[in-house]
């Protein structure tokens, strides 16, 4: 791998990072040097091999990629990072970039698209479709929110790691473990989710969570 730029890849799908390493790993001038499932792996091998990109899923095994991506910028600034997902963009994208991310890709895209986004944020210029592009600069340049915008679009980027843990069957003590929180600090959440969705009950909030989960699962492949 000698004087190939590294790439390091963190995905809880196996299948996912098995593909992303062969395609990466018949490119010229690439190399897979690491690979994790869980954002606390991928912190350790990452600050020690000092990759040049790390593609990066939202959701992991232990943790959501988005805080994965502040750990790794705030430790290594000069570390690019792609956020490769099939997370809704219009939802996702921007927290990402502000997270710290100068890519966004869907799954759904090509390999040769995602090839090209992970060439062109190693030269330095950041990748996000052209809707979201758009987004954007009506939003920065124009001060206008998207227009139909989902109402947990409202969420913080805490409050919603929140709603998609319980989304995907996790109970209270579950959620703060994962997110080593204390199970108070997620009540907290759990609060402000219920006053932003306009949502009375715990009953209701799970019934939502589960729901919004349900038509935003990932697949298994790109």
């Amino acid at each position: 791998m000698s004087g190939k730029t590294q790439i390091y890849l963190v995905d809880d799908h196996p299948l996912v990072r098995e593909s992303l390493a062969s395609l990466i790993n018949q490119q010229p001038g690439l190399a897979v040097c690491g690979e994790a499932e869980s954002a606390h792996r991928a912190l350790q091998e990452i600050t020690a091999l000092r990759p040049d990109l790390a593609i990066v899923d939202i959701s992991l095994k232990d943790s959501s990629g988005l805080e994965l991506i502040k750990l790794l910028k705030a430790r290594m600034p000069q570390l690019a990072v792609i956020v490769l997902s099939m997370h809704d963009e219009q939802l996702y994208a921007e927290r990402c970039i502000r997270a710290g991310a100068a890519g966004y890709v869907m799954k759904r895209e090509s390999s040769k698209q995602i090839v090209a986004a992970i060439r062109e944020v190693l030269a330095g210029r950041m990748c996000v479709s052209g809707p979201i592009a758009a987004a954007f600069a009506r939003k920065f340049v124009g001060g206008r929110q998207a227009d139909g915008q989902s109402p947990v679009s409202a969420l913080s980027d805490r409050e919603l790691e929140v709603f998609g843990l319980l989304g995907r069957g996790l109970a209270t003590r579950q959620v703060a473990e994962s997110m080593n929180v204390s199970i108070k600090t997620v009540q907290a959440y759990c609060g402000r989710i219920k006053q932003k969705l306009h949502i009375s009950t715990a009953t209701q909030l799970l019934r939502e969570a589960i729901h919004w989960h349900d038509q935003n699962s990932e697949g298994t492949a790109f």
